[in-house]
């Protein structure tokens, strides 16, 4: 597993509920849906390499 870096985020309580609860719907913790919506995010936007579908 690759090695993780804390770091503070300041973000508004009113997303953070709503990130929350999209993390319950999916069984997620808060961190792992933050992580999802990023990666996701960073691919869309053509900054991350996407992994081989062979």
């Amino acid at each position: 597993m690759a090695k993780k870096k804390p770091f503070v985020l300041r973000i508004d309580p009113i997303i953070l509920a709503m990130v929350e609860k999209w993390a319950a719907d999916e069984f997620r913790s808060t961190n792992g849906q933050l992580e999802w919506i990023i990666s996701k995010a960073l691919k869309d936007a053509g900054r991350a390499k996407q992994k081989d579908s062979t």
